[in-house]
């Protein structure tokens, strides 16, 4: 198997993994938190899922944490090229090897994959011994912005950063398959941190749209801790019975009082 952007020494090639996740995190979560927290602070404040907003402390924390996830996902991506490059993982090259049909394909599977390893993961870091070594640093933003997306202790960001790897053991990938998930993934990961909900009212009682998770969903686990430990998707949640029983009751309130105040 030829590597990827050969020119590069192993160090250049992690610098620039780095500068890709960087990148990806400054626009996604930064850009969301001038447009909801600086831009439309006042004019959207009625779609705000809780009602305060965290503080200067709290954002530097977040991005500070997420600095340091960032090199450990461009470090497990650069094991993962690595692996590639032996011969031990599933990465492919040329689309033309497989086939656009399998390039989305396999997008789908290594999502559907991620929400399965992030529920059963996440349902670990939350057991006591592991849930006050690994997990409590993302859980100090009880009112999460978007910074607070990659905000995790290393161990968690070494179990969040696993997906990857494992996708490739399993699955043949193709680079364009990883890049559109790692899209995806941050996506929902600054949705679910967001503050604010998006969605309209009756989304989560819609028989399409109560299998999407909200970022009242997410917003809701971290105020109450045991519940809601879904990613993208409710189907976890709703097979363990650990949705908070109350969520389709505070997503309807916050659409509530999104609609019924009109835009200033």
């Amino acid at each position: 198997m030829e590597p990827l952007l050969p020119e590069l020494t192993l160090a250049q090639r992690g610098a620039f993994l780095f500068g890709m996740m960087l990148l990806r995190y400054l626009l996604f979560a930064g850009g969301t938190f001038l447009v909801f927290y600086l831009w439309k602070r006042r004019a959207w404040v009625r779609m705000r899922i809780q009602p305060r907003f965290p503080d200067a402390a709290q954002y530097r924390r977040e991005i500070v944490w997420s600095m340091s996830t960032l090199v450990i996902f461009a470090l497990v991506g650069l094991l993962t090229f690595l692996l590639g490059r032996a011969g031990y993982t599933q990465l492919y090259l040329r689309i033309g090897d497989r086939s656009i049909g399998w390039l989305i394909i396999s997008t789908f599977l290594l999502i559907l994959l991620h929400d399965t390893w992030f529920y059963w993961m996440h349902r670990f870091l939350h057991l006591p011994g592991v849930f006050s070594i690994a997990h409590r640093t993302h859980h100090r933003s009880i009112t999460p912005s978007p910074w607070a997306a990659f905000a995790f202790h290393p161990l968690e960001a070494v179990l969040e950063a696993a997906i990857v790897p494992i996708g490739v053991f399993l699955i043949p990938l193709h680079p364009l398959a990883i890049g559109l998930f790692l899209l995806w993934m941050i996506l929902f990961n600054v949705l679910g941190h967001l503050g604010y909900e998006l969605f309209p009212k009756g989304f989560t009682r819609h028989p399409l749209g109560r299998w999407s998770n909200t970022s009242t969903h997410h917003d809701m686990h971290h105020r109450f801790t045991h519940c809601n430990y879904g990613l993208y998707f409710n189907f976890w949640d709703w097979l363990m019975g650990t949705n908070h029983k109350r969520y389709h009751e505070y997503f309807e309130q916050v659409a509530a009082r999104r609609d019924a105040a009109p835009e200033s």
